[in-house]
Parts: structure tokens; sequence; C-alpha cells
């Protein structure tokens, strides 16, 4: 298999409705601000991997919490997954090397089952493909950059799905969107909307309170004090263990 080929029919029984759901979108079909475009205006291209796992717990989704020191995007929770360089084959590759970059893991074990047309963010104007794939065989994670990346997690779709989780954040930009409280993580902005259409599509959602609007800046500053590090399952891991909760 070429980094860039894809398998939607390996996908196992449990992740098959959202890979089903996922060859049927069409441009109409994004539910949330980010629209489908061919290329981005200024040519940036990224990708990241939605990487679901099931090892007998439930199925689960990897996470991570990029560095407060980084330039973009800073402290907030994200799929891993960057920018396409020249030497990637697509964007499979680029995001496979990104989370073994962030995360460690063995790209050996992920099988790509299929990318999602690009979705361009328009505060950077990168267009972002989100490669789906399943962890066929999970590796240990850690944080491998302290730099770069904050945390590690993996985080139940129960959890996710669970309507204690969920409400709205607000920003004083006028920005309104769904956000998690799971895992440790406050779960907002582009990846947030991605979780929240992939439960959707994945049969996994279950109705929560959509009229709970929170300050954006207010539940950012405890965005550590949100959740209970008992929804995120640990292992398998690297040394820097926190066991029951992200890998910081």
């Amino acid at each position: 298999m070429t980094p860039e080929d894809v398998r939607p029919d390996a996908a196992p029984d449990w992740l098959a409705p959202l890979v089903e759901a996922c060859r049927r979108l069409g441009p109409d079909d994004v539910p949330f601000r980010r629209r489908l475009l061919g290329t981005a205006p200024n040519g940036r291209r990224a990708a990241v991997l939605m990487l679901f796992a099931d090892d007998g717990r439930g199925p689960e989704l990897l996470l991570t919490e990029r560095a407060a020191e980084m330039r973009a995007h800073a402290g907030q929770a994200a799929f891993p997954g960057g920018a396409i360089d020249p030497e990637d084959t697509g964007p499979v590759g680029a995001s496979l090397r990104e989370a073994q970059e962030e995360t460690g893991l063995d790209p050996a074990g992920v099988v790509p089952l299929l990318t999602i047309p690009p979705l361009t963010i328009p505060v950077t104007g990168f267009a972002v493909t989100p490669v789906l794939a399943h962890w066929a065989r999970p590796s240990p994670v850690q944080v491998v950059d302290p730099g770069e990346t904050a945390a590690v997690v993996r985080v139940p779709i129960a959890t996710l799905a669970d309507p204690g989780t969920r409400f709205r954040v607000t920003g004083p930009s006028g920005y309104t969107g769904p956000a998690f409280a799971a895992g440790g993580l406050l779960v907002w902005g582009f990846t947030a909307g991605l979780v929240d259409w992939m439960l959707t599509l994945g049969g996994w959602a279950r109705p929560w309170d959509g009229s709970d609007v929170r300050d954006l800046d207010e539940v950012w500053a405890q965005r550590h004090d949100l959740s209970s590090a008992s929804t995120a399952h640990p292992a398998p891991t690297g040394p820097d263990t926190a066991e029951g909760g992200p890998i910081r």
C-alpha cells in the first residue's frame, strides 16, 4: 500500500456507518462555516488525521493539545496534523507524518480509510483535508516535542457524545460554535466542528442543550478543570503517561 492509498472497505463494522456517510458527502453538506474548496486562495494546504480506535473499551478518537508557546492556535485541542510539505505524497502521507512527529504513533498500525474534501479555515488561509483512519493496531503515544504539543489523549466517543460534556462557546469576534469539555481538553473551533459533524454522521450523536452558550474567554481559563481526567483512556502510552488522563 502506498502512502496515499485509502481503503474504505477496510473499516470495521462499528466505523462503517461513518465511512459510508463520508463517502456520500457533497459541498452543500458542510454544517459549519468552513466551506469545501479545492484549493486555498494562497495555495496553503494542510491535512489532519481523524484517527479512530477500539481495543475493547468502545470507540475512541485521538486528540492533542497544542503547546501554549505555539504562534498559531496555542493551547487549543486539535487533531494531529499540519501543513503538507513538498516531500509528502499528499494529505494521507502528511497527516501520518505529522501524527508520528507529534505523538510518536507507529503509522504501520494505521489504515487510512478515506479523505474528505478540503475545508478552508479563513483565519489561517489553509485548505485542510481531513483524513479518516482506523487505528487497527494502536501503538504507544506520548508528547514528542513539548514545544509543539502539550498533551496527547484518546477520548472515548461516548464521552464526546455525552450531553453533559457539550455546550456552545461565543467569542468577542462574534464566533459561536460547538464545544466539548472532555478528556481534560476544551475542544472548540475547527476541531469541535469536525467532531460534532463526525458524531452526527457516525450515528453517535445524542440530544444536548444547544442553548447552553458560554463565554469563550471564561471557559478557556478553566479548560483543564472543566472535565475529569477519568474521561480519557490511558495507554498504550510512553513513559510520560499520567494514569487515567491526558499525557502531558
